[in-house]
């Protein structure tokens, strides 16, 4: 599970990890449900409509992911674990898993510039995101893409998948009650 602020390089590091894995995986990011949801006019819905959509939307991500790897495949999923429950969800549906959970980094800056550079971001997103979605205070591995490539990222994150450690971050966070 890679986590990180928006524009952190997730989806970049997933994706250049799949190409390095020597078996088939899935790479099932959280934008991809965003994508495939429909989009009605918003004055359709009020805004509390709109944020129990996106719950929704995310919870539904969550199962996904869960459902993928306890069908057997190997999953690259990418997250912004900005909320407390999102976490805590994913802890309750994937007790039985195999979870790393990896921590994608930047300076707040390189995520501003990112940011402005996508045209499907809000300015100010990263920025708010960023002193939130570490929140929970453990992890597996931190990778910075600021400072490397997403490959040179999945190339670490590959290491650690084929060297897990005896106990990891899902592990704890349960253990800890999140």
């Amino acid at each position: 599970m890679l986590n990180g602020a928006s524009s952190a390089g997730k989806t970049s590091v997933a994706e250049a990890l799949a190409d390095v894995m020597p078996t088939p995986w899935l790479v099932i990011p959280v934008d991809l449900f965003h994508s495939i949801r429909s989009r009605p006019p918003q004055e359709n819905l009020s805004e509390a409509a709109w944020r129990e959509t996106f719950r929704r939307t995310r919870s539904a991500h969550h199962r996904a992911l869960a459902g993928a790897a306890q069908a057997g495949c190997d999953v690259i999923g990418d997250h912004v674990l900005s909320e407390a429950w999102r976490l805590a969800e994913l802890l309750d549906l994937t007790v039985e898993l195999d979870v790393l959970l990896i921590h994608v980094t930047c300076s707040v800056d390189v995520l501003e510039q990112r940011e402005r550079r996508r045209s499907d971001r809000d300015v100010g997103t990263a920025r708010a995101q960023a002193s939130m979605v570490f929140a929970h205070g453990d992890c597996d591995l931190e990778v910075d893409t600021g400072g490397q490539s997403p490959r040179e990222c999945a190339a670490r994150v590959a290491q650690l998948i084929a060297s897990p450690p005896d106990v990891t971050a899902f592990e704890r966070l349960r253990r800890r009650g999140r």
